[in-house]
């Protein structure tokens, strides 16, 4: 018997999507939407682990030529393009 291979984060974060999705029905016996419950909080927390995993190693392709990490603000799609609209009606 072999080991489960692991969830990506994009398949744990689609099947917390479908249990959300089951969940907001309300159409579930108690026990059902507990058990789903339990399993969506697993979930959160292993994306989110992976989230923190993925900051952590970012953080460290961020350092400079001595090794110091360098610090930037993150700007997200959605700021860049708020801001160039900006810029344009200057």
């Amino acid at each position: 018997m072999s080991t489960p291979k692991p969830k990506t984060f994009e398949s744990s974060l689609e099947e917390l999507e479908r249990i959300v999705r089951e969940l907001e029905q309300g159409e579930l016996p108690l026990e059902k939407s507990l058990e789903l419950f339990e399993q969506g909080v697993k979930l959160s927390r292993e994306c989110q682990e992976r989230l923190n995993q993925a900051e952590r190693r970012i953080e460290v392709l961020m350092r400079d030529n001595q090794g110091r990490p360098t610090v930037k603000p993150f700007e997200a799609e959605t700021d860049l393009n708020a801001a160039s609209a900006e810029e344009d009606f200057s």
